[in-house]
């Protein structure tokens, strides 16, 4: 049994076919972390879909009423790279709604998961780069709403920018937002983040690990949010099809834990998304996954440390 709540609809899978984005890959998390006894029934919660009002604490209302009624501008859908059908909204709703409550047990646990979401590169009028709605956006702005937190921070660990994160909460003091990414990758050009560290191509484990601390510190030395969203991206890994980053598995393990060692040190609660992962064998991309879930149970099953410690 873990010590927090993991969220996990069935419809979260796109049912996208022969598609770089393995959206299969949500089943095969929450399937594998039952199989291997991580987690038992009891520790899933399913999530409603987020309401068209949350969504458009983001979204403008000219974009929900094309994905809504199926009247996306063919560029528009060139430019978002997956279908738009009622099946796609439905999901990305249920993903809004699935990081909404994530947030919500986070704040109760002190962690919490979403199998779904990160889709960082949503705009509030535009989707793009797979992502259709920003469900950590939705969900920062409907807790911000409800008086549930005040102050958020998104840590951002995709191989990939967080551009749509950067130009919604762009001269917002209320949402710091950090995205360590690759440099020369998708998208170009990159809106600032609050905190931005663009890596080079080949950037290793040690290396990636000591820029990551570094700007961990910094960010919270300028903010001690109410909460941290995670997006733990899949994708800085070294076989990655859409990747130029070359971290390990266990590469990544270390960062999960050192972004929810830094958190737990000053009592912030977390919320983890999952985001990109686009390995050559989905396999990989589910077992990087699954070890963020590994990371965090065995963090908070630890005593827990001395808050200010570094």
């Amino acid at each position: 049994m873990l010590p927090f709540k993991v969220i996990y609809h069935p419809q979260y899978d796109l049912d996208l076919g022969p598609h770089v984005f393995p959206s299969q890959k949500f089943k095969m998390i929450h399937d594998a972390l039952l199989e291997e006894g991580i987690a038992d029934a009891g520790d899933f919660l399913r999530p409603e879909a987020a309401t068209d009002e949350d969504v458009l604490l983001v979204h403008t209302a000219a974009y929900v009423r094309k994905l809504r009624t199926d009247s996306l501008t063919l560029s528009e859908r060139m430019k978002l790279e997956i279908p738009l059908s009622e099946a796609t909204v439905n999901a990305f709703w249920l993903a809004a709604g699935g990081s909404t409550l994530a947030g919500r047990k986070a704040l109760e646990d002190g962690f919490a998961a979403n199998l779904t979401g990160g889709f960082h590169h949503a705009y509030p009028g535009h989707g793009e780069g797979f992502c259709m709605i920003h469900d950590v956006g939705v969900a920062i702005r409907t807790l911000q709403a409800s008086g549930a937190i005040r102050t958020a921070m998104v840590v951002d660990t995709d191989v990939h920018h967080g551009n749509g994160t950067a130009a919604i909460f762009a001269n917002d003091p209320s949402v710091f937002t950090f995205s360590i990414h690759q440099e020369n990758n998708y998208p170009m050009p990159k809106p600032a983040s609050d905190e931005d560290i663009g890596l080079e191509d080949g950037t290793r484990d040690a290396d990636y690990l000591d820029a990551l601390h570094g700007g961990l510190f910094f960010a919270l030395n300028k903010m001690t949010p109410d909460l941290i969203f995670y997006v733990g991206g899949a994708d800085p890994y070294r076989e990655d099809q859409l990747g130029g980053l070359a971290l390990t598995i266990e590469g990544l393990q270390k960062r999960d834990k050192l972004v929810f060692d830094h958190a737990r040190r000053r009592g912030i609660p977390v919320a983890s998304t999952l985001a990109g992962g686009y390995a050559r064998r989905v396999e990989d991309t589910v077992r990087i996954h699954v070890n963020t879930i590994i990371v965090a149970r065995d963090l908070l099953l630890q005593k827990a440390p001395t808050a200010g410690t570094e």
